[in-house]
């Protein structure tokens, strides 16, 4: 397979902490989604924030597709998708947003507007191309967000935390949607039953470092390995014994 995501010994501090990332390599292959857990403060956000130029690592390289990443470089071979759809949703309407990125990589007109449609069919948000996104829920605003990566068309997508605060028809637009899209995902996320539906691979991280990578199902399990680290194991992947009444 087609490596695409390559972290060669990551070293990343704080001014007040630390090996935030420490000393962490990764490869990835094509059109893997990778669940990325791990207890708050263990270096999820930071690794991300690193990985799509936003953070200067005090050590290491990240290559994805063989280019480099740079700090405080455009780098529209890979998406970042924030916590919060508000820090990245800023123009006068969800079309301008989706088309930001698209006209920062002096693309044509046709094509500029072919991307944001698609982007736009493909979230099911169309209908909303003209709308503030002040003016819409928190929903259809995550919604918008990823639209605005979709149009980037990059060969990685970053998601943190992408259901969050969402109604459970919201959460399965966000299930559904990146189940249908055929990229390689990195998804740092609390909802492990909703990983377990669209990852396959998974990195749990502590301190960080990579302390298990392996099979989604089999991590996740690991009822002593999530519990040492301040995780529980989902609610699916625990046995249940039923109800003698209802053999009645």
């Amino acid at each position: 397979m087609e490596e695409i995501i390559n972290i060669e010994n990551l070293m990343f501090s704080y001014a007040d902490k630390n090996n935030v990332i420490n000393n962490l390599s990764l490869k990835c292959t094509a059109c893997e989604k990778i669940a990325v857990i791990g207890a708050n403060g263990s270096g999820k956000t930071t690794l991300f924030l690193i990985m799509c130029g936003l953070l200067k690592s005090t050590k290491g390289s990240i290559f994805v597709s063989e280019k480099q990443i740079e700090f405080n470089t455009f780098n529209p071979q890979i998406s970042y998708l924030f916590q919060s759809p508000d820090d990245q949703l800023f123009s006068a309407s969800i079309f301008d947003d989706v088309a930001f990125g698209p006209l920062n990589i002096e693309l044509s007109k046709n094509e500029i507007l072919n991307r944001v449609e698609s982007a736009l069919q493909k979230t099911n948000i169309i209908e909303l191309k003209e709308k503030s996104p002040h003016h819409l829920s928190g929903g259809e605003k995550r919604l918008a967000a990823i639209a605005t990566l979709i149009s980037m068309s990059p060969d990685v997508y970053l998601f943190d935390e992408p259901t969050s605060n969402l109604d459970a028809k919201n959460r399965r637009n966000i299930i559904n949607l990146i189940n249908e899209m055929d990229k390689t995902m990195m998804i740092s996320s609390h909802d492990l039953e909703f990983l377990l539906e669209v990852c396959s691979r998974c990195i749990l991280i502590s301190d960080g470092k990579i302390i298990a990578d392996g099979e989604i199902k089999s991590i996740l399990k690991n009822e002593k390995l999530l519990f040492e680290h301040h995780m529980e194991k989902p609610h699916s992947l625990i046995p249940h014994k039923h109800n003698l009444r209802d053999n009645n």
